[in-house]
């Protein structure tokens, strides 16, 4: 039986997807189940003066309406409404918790009712007045006002004078504006009252532990009264590692009427939750004769006035490039808006893409080639840490890459290169992201008949997790993985932390590998009490499960039938459950790496912009499999070119409101937008940072995406768009 890690497998839940059977929070049928809708504020800030809420519970089939002083109770205190991924200060937000407005499309009622559309209507019958104040949510006004946050980035040298003291500098202010997550799956909760005073909740989620203690902490439950379950999501790319109201208020509605409640919140009211925040990052950059001398990095954040929420935007440059001098700053603007939250590479994303562009403006003002730059500033260490990688083939990324695109035939010149009546643009960006690793726990399961059963907490966020451990039990157990069946994301499972970072590959595929090294040793104690054992004298390290057999990894002649072990020792299942045991590791940097080119096409006449050639060249250690991988890449490849050229969340500062809250008009890629796209993955073994030399891609796919495509539209047109999204009119300024 050949070994599945490595190859293209396809998903073992892909049948379930496409015929429909996989349900989702929201799709969760049980009897007398009521439903539930939002009002939201059409204000950013002040207090509700008035609530009349008289219409609404008169509207047949509305069974109650719950407000701020009509509800339950619920947590008093920051701790009741904490979770394992909030924000670095402040308090979170308790919904539907008192009078005060801090921010546009903020929970204030809910409706609950015999059915939907009843439900929806009744919402508009909400009276609501209202005490305003004066609000603040542009980015730019609030510069000025923000206060610092501590950063790990450590100065060097002196930065201020180098850049003084530079014959070729670069100096510039790059914008990223709010990006908003729009998964296709709204988010939702179905709260079913067991009767018993218990709660089954099915949520979208990236974290099933994580709603549960979220939850038993605002309504003061124990563990044995919640049971959270998800099982399959569709997208939520770090909007669902945090408990999103929706959970709250489904429950709140459940405990009320004690009976089940389903809420499912609409496109709109998902512009209330997370988004990438709107940041300026203002970059300068000093070149010697050789590289890069010194860069500062400034990077200004919004945030909301309650909760700083931040990531490392400005510390990449640490990883990437030699500077013997350098300065960090990371600010933060507090607004009147909900607070931000992780998107797809947080920090990275913005930062890399700011960085990218700045490498590239200098590479021009030194007329050199910017891949040519990138290798004569290339770092083999952290720089901020002062330590080395476990491993980094970014220069073999470079190399692939660059064959693969054809980055040879690029002529240097802007506006040199046309086909047609358009004209042709070819940039390059590096990537970097974290390689993270975490405690998981998996439970095996391994039956007589040859089957096994895995089950783990951790979530399948759409990445493939599902097919990631069939495949890795598949091969320790030494079985079909036909033969294996995976339980996830349900909280009475092992415990597991939120599906994130790039790091639930990795940590779970370790759990697994040691609870199946202790099913092994059990297997292994048992044959050798068995008569005539082939396996005497031997240790566990010295035999492996392979095809139903217990055998010696030196001798296959030295093998027996796991079915005719367990059948020696009168057991018809082995059960088994380890956790993932990393131990720190504070001698190397953990990273993965990728170097991007882009191909862009510009109509000169319309400023049309297309993007008709990817190459995203990846390192990444082990691949568990290449056909789940190569997908995230090709995704995060996708969500790049939307931020580059279409994502924008645009505000009317005057009322503090979103004024494309929808997918019509918050654009994101379509097909017709997406073209020609290759995902390589460069060999990089890598012993020191796990065993099996895992790292994770769900965020490094992004990662520089952005900045290729930028720095392609500048070697087309000529022209330099700092402030993303790129788009016609800013071409023609």
């Amino acid at each position: 039986m050949a070994a599945t890690i490595g190859t293209s497998t396809s998903r073992v839940d892909g049948r379930a997807k496409v015929t429909g059977t996989a349900r989702y929070a929201g799709e969760f049928n049980v009897p007398n189940l009521a439903y539930a809708a939002v009002v939201t504020s059409t204000i950013s800030k002040g207090r509700i003066a008035r609530i009349d809420i008289g219409r609404a519970r008169a509207v047949e089939g509305v069974l109650d309406v719950l407000t701020h002083d009509v509800r339950p109770e619920m947590g008093s205190t920051d701790q009741d409404y904490h979770d394992d991924v909030a924000p670095e200060g402040g308090s979170p937000f308790r919904p539907l918790y008192d009078e005060a407005i801090r921010f546009n499309y903020q929970p204030i009622a809910l409706v609950l009712a015999e059915d939907w559309e009843t439900a929806v209507f009744a919402t508009t019958l909400v009276d609501i007045e209202y005490e305003k104040q004066a609000f603040a949510t542009d980015l730019h006004a609030g510069i000025d006002a923000a206060h610092a946050v501590d950063k790990p980035e450590k100065p060097r040298g002196d930065a201020l004078k180098a850049l003084q003291g530079a014959t070729v500098r670069h100096q510039a202010d790059y914008f990223i504006p709010p990006e908003y997550h729009n998964p296709m799956e709204l988010f939702a909760a179905t709260v079913v009252w067991n009767g018993d005073g218990k709660l089954t909740i099915y949520d979208k989620t990236q974290g099933v532990q994580n709603v549960q203690r979220y939850v038993c902490g605002v309504f003061g439950l124990t563990p044995e009264d919640v049971r959270v379950i998800s099982p399959f999501v569709g997208g939520a790319f770090g909007s669902g590692l945090r408990p999103q109201y929706e959970v709250v208020l489904a429950t709140l509605g459940a405990l009320h009427l004690r009976r089940p409640v389903r809420l499912v919140l609409s496109r709109a009211q998902m512009y209330g939750l997370g988004y990438r925040p709107a940041t300026v990052e203002r970059i300068a950059l000093a070149a010697n004769g050789r590289g890069l001398d010194a860069i500062t990095y400034d990077a200004i954040a919004m945030t909301s006035r309650y909760e700083d929420f931040s990531r490392n935007d400005t510390g990449w440059a640490e990883q990437l490039y030699t500077s013997a001098n350098a300065r960090y700053t990371h600010k933060l603007a507090s607004l009147d808006v909900a607070t931000p939250c992780d998107m797809r590479a947080p920090g990275a994303a913005s930062g890399v893409y700011a960085l990218e562009c700045a490498m590239d403006e200098l590479a021009v003002a030194l007329q050199l080639d910017p891949m040519e730059l990138r290798l004569r500033c290339y770092s083999d260490r952290d720089q901020g840490a002062g330590l080395p990688y476990t491993s980094k083939q970014l220069k073999e990324c470079y190399r692939q890459g660059a064959e693969a695109f054809g980055w040879a035939r690029r002529n240097p010149a802007p506006r040199s290169m046309r086909d047609g009546s358009e004209l042709v643009g070819m940039g390059m960006a590096t990537g970097v992201w974290e390689a993270l690793q975490v405690q998981f726990a998996s439970r095996i399961v391994l039956t007589a008949n040859g089957h096994a059963e895995v089950s783990s907490a951790a979530s399948d966020i759409g990445t493939g997790t599902y097919t990631v451990v069939a495949q890795v039990a598949a091969d320790t157990l030494g079985l079909p993985i036909d033969s294996v069946t995976v339980k996830l994301a349900d909280s009475s499972l092992p415990k597991a932390p939120v599906e994130g970072g790039s790091w639930t590959a990795a940590s779970i595929a370790h759990a697994i590998v040691n609870t199946a090294a202790d099913i092994r040793k059990e297997l292994l104690g048992l044959a050798q009490t068995m008569p005539n054992t082939q396996l005497g004298g031997l240790k566990l390290d010295d035999v492996a499960l392979v095809d139903g057999m217990l055998m010696a990894r030196n001798d296959r002649s030295r093998a027996v039938a796991v079915a005719d072990v367990m059948r020696h020792g009168k057991l018809d299942r082995i059960e088994k459950e380890r956790s993932s045991d990393f131990k720190e590791d504070d001698k190397h940097a953990h990273n993965t790496h990728s170097a991007v080119f882009a191909e862009v096409k510009v109509d000169e006449e319309l400023g049309v912009i297309r993007v008709t050639r990817i190459v995203n060249a990846v390192a990444a250690g082990r691949i568990i499999n290449t056909k789940t991988a190569a997908s995230q890449i090709m995704g995060g490849v996708v969500w790049g070119i939307g931020m580059a050229l279409q994502e924008e969340a645009l505000t009317d500062h005057a009322f503090g409101r979103i004024m494309n809250a929808n997918i019509a008009e918050y654009h994101v890629p379509v097909n017709a937008d997406v073209h020609d796209i290759k995902v390589i993955f460069v060999d990089e073994p890598d012993s020191v940072i796990n065993p099996l030399g895992i790292k994770g891609v769900g965020e490094i796919g992004i990662v520089g995406v952005a900045a290729a495509i930028a720095n392609a539209v500048y070697h087309a047109t000529g022209k330099r768009v700092r402030d993303l999204p790129i788009t016609l009119d800013k071409l023609d300024r």
